[in-house]
């Protein structure tokens, strides 16, 4: 077979090693598979890969028949082999010679194997963009070197592996970065005790109960939802739920707290970084992101945003455009619309997200459903702690719903926290909580009309002085009017001075 034929094999080999790359678990066989499919290329008694780990090259995968136990828990210092440094400084094979051999570097493996000097031997160098990642090294028993053609040969081979390697570890990268939030979110779900959807959709409350159903009509498409309310009102509860009831429920679900970045660094937590880095739209590819508080969003953000929103695809710098999969949630206790008004938050953006938009009412206006949550939320702390059981008696909810909870379901958790602390196990008492009487109406009685004022207080005066010898003069005096005045508003409020001026117990003074 031609050199071109096997190496049109050996690179149909490598394009199935660029696909098992995407698994995270496959760097082991990807390595095999390719020392394998080099053995096409250019002959070998031995073939390894050694991965760079800080100064010290490991070996990771070895073919041949000099491939042994010991070859493959083979390490070697970097700083001992100058050959290999600069393999690596200058970015292409170097094929070693009997010099190299015969000075006090020596050959690889000469710990491992008795090679002949001057043995054929080659160090390819692996590396991705600024990144060392390490060697593959060739050895044969015989003392014919490699010619250049096999070395141009084995530098080619070699980039197209260090592709593979770097594929390799961003997908075991973002498959940690996914099983840390799935363990996020299964951590969030054992707190409630109950799936978050089971949760929404149990509701009692009539407002809450339509807007489970449109968030239930809305869970199977791929819109974007903003969902408005207060803090703590549950704006993360139903956004799990929506991507509960979603054909994303397999996937992640992502969040990113918008008001919790530094502006700075904003843009590379949602849309990924030029060295690698990917963002959190690329972490839930296939699932759900919810940008909560997305008001403290940036406006280069908030367009970029919206492109992607726009064309399903994110813009790298000097790269093509990577497809964005991941349905987009937004959360907010602002009134965008007037946000949008008054330049803080981009019109457009606002536009597609209030498309559609679901407004949860405060914990205040929805007290049926208090004992609903309560139970939840003590069943969660239950299992979360391996303590309880506790129940809320009628007295007790009667005094939890007596509350104005300014923060919400957030601040009712931490309530009946407190209160289980208090109490290990058992019926939750009123004065198990720190609570707070929500203000009532005022109870003072209503102001008497001015006329009924000035009527009672003549009368009282007149009381006063009538059995005096000055009588209603005497009451003018004291009044601070002229008799011809009292005279005058005496007749005009209907008072008798005959009847004013009588003692308490109705006899004249």
């Amino acid at each position: 077979m031609s050199v071109q034929c096997r190496m049109i094999d050996a690179t149909s080999d490598l394009q199935a090693l660029t696909r098992m790359a995407s698994d995270p678990r496959a760097l082991g066989e990807v390595l095999d598979r390719a020392l394998l499919a080099l053995a096409d290329l250019l002959p070998y008694d031995l073939a390894a890969v050694l991965e760079l780990e800080g100064t010290q090259l490991n070996v990771r995968a070895a073919r041949g028949r000099l491939a042994d136990s010991k070859v493959r828990a083979h390490r070697l210092d970097l700083a001992e082999y100058p050959t290999i440094r600069r393999a690596l400084e200058l970015r292409r094979p170097i094929a070693l010679t009997h010099e190299h051999h015969a000075s006090p570097e020596g050959d690889p493996y000469d710990a491992v194997l008795d090679l002949p000097d001057g043995h054929a031997c080659m160090v390819v160098p692996l590396f991705a963009g600024d990144r060392d990642l390490g060697v593959i090294t060739l050895d044969r028993a015989v003392c014919v070197p490699y010619d250049p053609h096999a070395v141009h040969l084995a530098g080619v081979y070699g980039q197209i592996v260090a592709l593979a390697i770097a594929c390799t570890e961003q997908a075991r990268t973002l498959d940690a970065r996914r099983r840390r939030v799935e363990a996020h979110n299964r951590l969030l779900a054992a707190e409630a005790g109950l799936d978050r959807a089971e949760v929404i959709a149990r509701t009692d409350d009539p407002v809450m109960q339509r807007v489970a159903r449109m968030a239930q009509q809305v869970a199977i498409t791929d819109t974007p939802v903003l969902l408005v309310g207060e803090a703590g009102v549950g704006k993360t509860l139903l956004a799990q739920a929506i991507h509960a009831w979603s054909p994303r429920r397999a996937r992640p679900f992502v969040t990113l707290n918008c008001a919790a970045i530094a502006p700075e660094q904003i843009n590379a937590a949602l849309f990924g970084h030029a060295d690698g880095a990917i963002g959190r739209l690329q972490t839930a590819q296939g699932g759900t992101v919810l940008l909560d508080e997305i008001d403290a969003l940036p406006l280069d953000a908030q367009a970029q945003l919206l492109g992607v929103l726009t064309s399903g695809h994110l813009d790298s710098s000097g790269a093509a455009p990577i497809r964005i999969d991941a349905r987009v949630l937004a959360a907010t206790g602002l009134d965008l619309g007037k946000a949008a008004a008054r330049g803080r938050f981009d019109a457009d953006l606002h536009a597609r997200l209030d498309l559609f938009a679901l407004h949860i009412p405060p914990l205040r206006e929805r007290m049926g459903d208090l004992p609903g949550i309560s139970a939840t939320i003590l069943s969660g702390l239950a299992e979360g702690r391996g303590r309880g059981p506790w129940t809320l008696p009628p007295d007790t909810l009667t005094a939890l719903a007596a509350q104005a909870w300014p923060g919400n379901v957030r601040q009712l958790r931490n309530a009946l926290e407190r209160a289980t602390i208090l109490r290990p196990q058992g019926s939750l008492r009123p004065e198990d909580f720190a609570l707070i009487p929500r203000p009532q109406p005022s109870t003072s009685p209503a102001l008497a009309p001015l006329d009924a004022v000035v009527r009672a207080h003549i009368s009282a005066v007149l009381q006063h002085t009538g059995g005096r010898i000055y009588g209603a003069h005497g009451a003018a005096r004291i009044l601070g009017f002229k008799p011809s005045t009292l005279q005058s508003r005496m007749k005009k409020l209907g008072i008798d001075r005959r009847v004013a001026a009588r003692a308490p117990d109705g006899e004249p003074r």
